[in-house]
């Protein structure tokens, strides 16, 4: 798995580079008739009215690419690799790793407010998937490989290895284990490793060292995260709205995101500067280099653009554009700030960065990448606490007013759940002494079939309600196992010649446990050998009986798992026990 991961990331790396750079000759060839691989700022474009027509033929064109090529396409991404990993054990089609970056590169060379890293996210997932699916891997390992490919291709993209790890833990893994992560950690190395040697070292957006006013402007950090914590509910809500009246628009769709497109143009027309990928904003933004004019035209028309075009079913990364409002309100924040409260020392691009951050994270509900992410970019340990204190109360606010994120409601509409709270099991924690019973029911292996039946309750006028008993012999020593299926079965087999006894009915072939294992290791054999019960044995003999576990001590050993937790049974269970 460690060599399919460096795979995995040297792919996505190679990827992540190409798109980039393809994306960049397409809007130096559609907007400024030149060729060149360095991304160009569009609010100097030389397309005159064509601005408006420009984005609705590349929406026509990735409409027909949906339609004839794959509707995976469709969106920013990382969704549709949420779902691979949800409903087809981790299987991506290959038409989607072509047809994904060839669509990105006309969505956002033709206008697109689109960032490439959702898109390489995508697109690395499934050649991560496609490894896995050449060479023999379990659905588990696909998976590995699918948020290998992904983190990779964050991580060559941003040149944040830390935060494409975690994101990839937080949207596609639900799970944190070694199997995993060392995986991913191994090809968002190799990716990073690759992104020096094509691109340079340091991350995408270079931030110069600011002062974050901690902890004189804490208060301010925290009515800004309130903010931009509704602002992000809002966003994603709105976005869905958007998305619902795309869909019933009597066209096909094929013809939907041309309408986007024009929408698009028309915005463009009017602010040209929020075309594209905007990179060299978020860097303004970020620099406290841009006017109070700029940033406005951002916080307005960037969520417009981004609204109309994702919403009409196009495609495109969101991770960019959010970045590019986040830090523009967070910018806007600070220096009304300033005016209102003269003195007040709040620092614009400490806000953007802040700001940033925590309107994806809100959205997104991956609060802890977004952290590590910001963090990454600054590699200054002074913003670690605002960006903590803004992210989390931010998602917070998201969670209350928000059952599902930008990324889970699509595929809760499908009927699909995604769980991304990730918590211990309460069979993990409990190890096997603790719930076993030490008294249990056992017969002698010379005992009769008809007395052993009675004991479990197959004879006339028996009241037992026993399961299963345990064997022993002379020496009351573990010689097997009978169930109530093993004396039913014999019962209804031709009579023996002498009175049969339980040594020659019960299961000799024994499954045990031990007091020190987890119940979730009892419970992973009782399903691995369709059982019900185990015997529990000394390390030293295993023939020596120190207890029993059956489901009862299961749902006891969760039921104290749930009682730790503070969760509260049904009303009317109490009763009930």
């Amino acid at each position: 798995m460690s060599l399919l991961a460096c795979v995995a990331g040297l792919l996505s790396g190679l990827v992540a580079y190409a798109l980039f750079n393809l994306i960049a000759l397409a809007l130096n060839i559609t907007f400024m008739q030149a060729v060149s691989f360095e991304l160009p700022s569009l609010a100097n474009h030389d397309l005159g009215l064509w601005i408006v027509v420009v984005p609705a033929i590349g929406g026509l064109l990735v409409g027909l690419m949906a339609r004839y090529g794959s509707p995976k396409i469709k969106g920013h991404g990382i969704p549709e690799a949420m779902e691979a990993v949800l409903t087809s054990d981790s299987r991506i089609s290959p038409r989607v790793a072509i047809f994904k970056p060839i669509s990105t590169v006309v969505a956002i060379g033709s206008g697109g407010p689109f960032g490439a890293e959702g898109p390489i996210i995508q697109t690395g997932g499934a050649l991560g998937s496609l490894l896995g699916q050449v060479v023999s891997t379990t659905a588990a390992e696909r998976k590995v490989l699918l948020a290998c490919g992904a983190a990779g291709g964050m991580a060559a993209i941003f040149g944040t290895p830390l935060a494409g790890v975690i994101l990839a833990i937080e949207l596609l893994l639900f799970e944190f284990r070694p199997r995993s992560f060392i995986p991913l950690v191994i090809a968002t190395a190799v990716a990073t490793a690759l992104r020096h040697i094509l691109i340079g070292e340091g991350p995408l957006f270079a931030m110069d060292a600011v002062p974050f006013g901690l902890p004189f402007n804490a208060p301010a950090y925290v009515v800004f995260a309130i903010l931009i914590g509704f602002v992000a509910v809002g966003f994603s809500k709105l976005l869905f709205v958007v998305e619902d009246a795309f869909e019933a628009l009597p066209v096909g769709d094929i013809w939907r995101p041309a309408l986007g497109g024009l929408g698009l143009g028309v915005i463009g027309l009017f602010a040209p500067e929020v075309l594209g990928v905007g990179y060299d904003l978020i860097m303004g933004a970020l620099n406290n280099q841009l006017a109070v004019s700029a940033l406005l035209s951002i916080a307005v028309f960037k969520t417009l653009a981004l609204l109309v075009s994702l919403g009409s079913g196009t495609s495109g990364g969101l991770l960019a554009p959010m970045f590019m409002t986040g830090a523009a309100l967070g910018s806007l924040f600070a220096i009304a700030g300033n005016v209102l409260l003269p003195g007040a020392p709040l620092e614009p691009a400490a806000f953007a960065l802040v700001g940033m951050a925590a309107l994806f994270a809100a959205a997104s509900r991956a609060t802890f990448a977004l952290i590590v992410f910001a963090f990454e970019i600054t590699c200054n340990y002074e913003a670690i606490l605002p960006l903590m204190l803004v992210c989390v109360i931010a998602t917070g606010i998201s969670i209350l007013f928000m059952r599902t994120t930008i990324m889970t409601e699509k595929l809760s509409r499908r009927g699909l759940r995604v769980n991304q709270e990730f918590e211990v099991d309460p069979l993990e924690r409990a190890d096997i002494a603790s719930v076993m019973r030490t008294r249990f029911a056992e017969v002698a292996e010379d005992a009769s079939l008809a007395l052993a039946a009675s004991r479990l309750g197959l004879a006339e006028q028996s009241h037992s309600h026993c399961e299963a008993l345990l064997v022993v012999d002379a020496h009351h020593a573990l010689a097997g196992v009978l169930t109530r299926s093993d004396v039913l079965r014999a019962q209804t087999e031709e009579p023996a010649a002498e009175p049969r006894t339980v040594r020659t009915v019960c299961t000799t072939d024994i499954v045990r446990a031990y007091p020190d294992e987890t119940v979730r290791e009892a419970v992973r054999r009782m399903l691995f050998h369709d059982i019900g019960r185990l015997p529990v044995v000394s390390r030293q003999d295993d023939r020596s009986i120190v207890g029993y576990i059956d489901r009862a001590a299961v749902i006891a050993a969760h039921r104290q798992g749930m009682h730790e937790e503070g969760m509260a049974l049904p009303r009317g269970e109490n009763e009930a026990r």
